[in-house]
């Protein structure tokens, strides 16, 4: 009997049991399914991170550091000895023709060109603002693909916030569709104009799948810079959509600029390399002489060494043609270097002027305007939703808010997308 009633137990606790474990089981199911997770939201900081370990552009140029660092190796190597072995006057037919080697001269020479006036130090010279050019031209690189990066940034912030304005206004309008219905029922309205109020909502409806598609637009633009294979849906960014009024003084971000931007320190170090190619035409235009040793045995046993000395005459030949056009270059790259600081003055100046402009549009937004639409949209919404207010009055006041909340929210945009063109101009980001 015991042991009857403890087999009635086990099963009554393993039928008690068993939907709980399903439970666990299907949640966990629904835990790790796809999707389940939620959004990971990245600021501008995490965002530029990934870019700089993720681009393929980034990490080609990179390797392109690592060559022009390789080819410093080359122009600093030496000249390879020279190693001669003769055997000489072999006998097969005069002498003794069981012997053919034995009055055969055996001789070794080794010979060695000497660079002189410093040719190996200026090569290596040249070959490191080689390099110093690469690494500002990568630098230069990653300034315009971040410009790229940050437009791309701000395009999703401001899709985000135009989707949450659009969802905000959908909202509030559905409120004032169900105080018309209940109007209409109550008999306070036509069903004229509860049909008009109707399709007025269509409009917040287009807005709404409209911000929806230019999110998720952006995020993929943004996922090809970062050459992420996430899924739109499990990416998002995060970060402040506003503007400030503080703004760096002119003649601080052409300083600024001047010490920053890698294209003019590019063309400034070209200027250098140019001089130090200068002085190595130069050099190449010396005699190097080659020296030599030689040693042998004349048979049967004289054992000789020998000395020389080559050194060619420079007669016609004395490196003419690339001296002249070293030194041309020289000019040339002075001349770029100078339309290259007059680009930058530009482009800061133009720049600044935009950061300014779109400034001075944002401040009575604001200040002033965004403030009054939501002031008459609410007094119309007030005075229609109790008859005081026509029904045109109070559709135009929410056409009025809607165009005032998009136009704020595309100049905060464009204020975003100057200052990163500023941030470009001059270098590196002086404004936040």
């Amino acid at each position: 009997m015991d042991s009857y009633y403890a087999l009635l137990r086990r099963r009554s606790l393993g039928v008690t049991r068993w939907p709980l474990a399903l439970l666990v089981s299907m949640s966990v199911s629904i835990c790790l399914a796809p999707g389940a997770f939620g959004q990971q939201a990245y600021t501008w900081q995490q965002i530029k991170d990934k870019f700089e370990s993720t681009n393929p552009t980034l990490r080609a140029g990179q390797i392109g550091i690592a060559e022009s660092r390789a080819a410093e190796v080359t122009a600093f190597l030496r000249p390879n000895p020279d190693l001669i072995i003769t055997a000489d006057q072999f006998q097969f037919f005069n002498g003794n023709p069981y012997r053919p080697i034995s009055g055969v001269l055996f001789a070794g020479a080794v010979s060695y060109l000497h660079e002189r006036e410093h040719k190996r130090e200026l090569r290596l010279q040249s070959a490191r603002g080689a390099t110093a050019i690469v690494e500002s031209q990568q630098a230069d690189l990653e300034r315009s693909l971040t410009f790229n990066l940050r437009n791309a940034f701000v395009q999703a912030l401001q899709a985000r916030a135009v989707l949450a304005q659009a969802r905000e206004n959908l909202a509030d309008y559905d409120k004032v569709l169900e105080v018309g219905r209940t109007r209409k029922q109550a008999g306070d309205i036509a069903q004229m104009d509860l049909d008009r109020l109707e399709l007025q909502r269509v409009q917040f409806e287009t807005d709404l799948a409209n911000a929806t598609v230019n999110l998720r637009t952006a995020k993929i633009q943004l996922l090809t810079l970062l050459n992420d294979r996430t899924p739109v849906e499990q990416f998002d960014v995060t970060g402040p959509f506003d503007f400030t009024d503080q703004i760096i003084m002119l003649d601080e971000l052409r300083r600024i600029a001047l010490d920053a931007r890698p294209d003019l320190r590019a063309a400034a170090q070209a200027v250098e390399k140019a001089t130090s190619d200068y002085k190595l035409a130069k050099a190449n235009g010396s005699a190097d002489p080659t020296f030599g040793m030689d040693m042998g045995r004349n048979p049967p046993y004289t054992i000789y060494l020998g000395f020389s000395v080559s050194v060619p005459l420079r007669i016609f030949d004395r490196n003419q043609g690339e001296k002249a056009r070293t030194q041309l270059d020289i000019r040339r790259n002075e001349r770029l270097r100078e339309a290259t600081e007059a680009q930058v003055f530009s482009d800061v100046d133009s720049a600044y002027a935009t950061v300014n402009n779109t400034v001075t549009l944002l401040r009575p937004y604001k200040q002033k305007y965004l403030q009054m639409a939501g002031r008459v949209r609410d007094t119309v919404s007030y005075a229609y939703q109790h008859g005081g207010s026509a029904l045109v009055d109070f559709l135009q006041a929410q056409q009025e808010y809607r165009a005032i909340q998009v136009a704020y929210l595309n100049l905060v945009g464009s204020y975003l997308t100057a200052v990163s063109q500023l941030n470009m101009a001059v270098g590196r980001e002086a404004i936040q």
